[in-house]
């Protein structure tokens, strides 16, 4: 079976820095798979390179059977690849309709509409109209999902998706992604919160020195969330 998303032996700089080295990692059409490691071991630094942000001297991407050695900024959407980028990055002077409108600019035809993502979050509905600036960082947060599945993506990359969120809004979300999951969609999780990635994830792949050091399955027990702690900690 061909991958959904594959990196092989990707070498990826910012600059002169070099922070992936020889990663290799693929996720499969469905799948909810969690990266896992330090700060600073280049988790990020994947999904920037997956986005054309970072430089990729070698290396390639496969998105499906394509195979990609220089990624471009629109490459990944075109193949229905999108981000919630950690720290949300709404777009000022927009309002919240106006936001989720902007994942839609890809064209992809799926399930997912201004109506449907308001079913999902009722409270964007009620602040349709508001600056998506001024919502609570939760209900940012909430956009920025909101605004990937208006692109009826196959695959999103979820980039610390509750860094500094409540609980009850981490909750929220969990229930919103492993709904997105349980509908097809696949899901490539960075998060800190190893509580949140036992309840989502399939299976973890463990980061060290900008590379894929460990990887297994992800069962919800105390074991597995213990195994998962000790990774990021290497």
């Amino acid at each position: 079976m061909t991958a959904l998303l594959q990196l092989e032996g990707v070498h990826a700089y910012y600059g002169s820095a070099h922070i992936l080295h020889g990663l290799s990692l693929h996720i499969d059409a469905g799948e909810s798979v969690a990266l896992v490691g330090r700060n600073g071991v280049g988790k990020t630094t994947v999904v920037n390179t997956i986005l054309g942000l970072a430089q990729m001297k070698a290396g390639h991407v496969n998105f499906g059977a394509a195979q990609v050695t220089k990624p471009r900024i629109y490459t990944a959407a075109q193949h229905g690849v999108v981000v919630v980028p950690q720290g949300r990055r709404i777009v000022a002077n927009l309002t919240v309709e106006e936001n989720l409108m902007l994942g839609a600019a890809t064209g992809r035809k799926g399930p997912w509409n201004v109506p449907e993502i308001y079913k999902l979050f009722p409270i964007l509905q009620e602040r349709a109209h508001t600056p998506g600036t001024a919502l609570s960082g939760g209900q940012q947060q909430m956009l920025a999902v909101g605004r990937a599945l208006m692109a009826n993506p196959s695959l999103i990359l979820l980039d610390e998706p509750t860094e500094g969120l409540a609980p009850v809004i981490v909750d929220q979300l969990a229930e919103v992604f492993n709904k997105v999951s349980g509908q097809g969609t696949a899901l490539l999780l960075i998060e800190q919160n190893m509580s949140l990635v036992v309840r989502m994830s399939q299976r973890y792949l463990a980061m060290a020195k900008g590379s894929v050091v460990a990887e297994g399955k992800v069962e919800n027990s105390k074991a597995s969330l213990q195994d998962l702690e000790n990774h990021v900690m290497v």
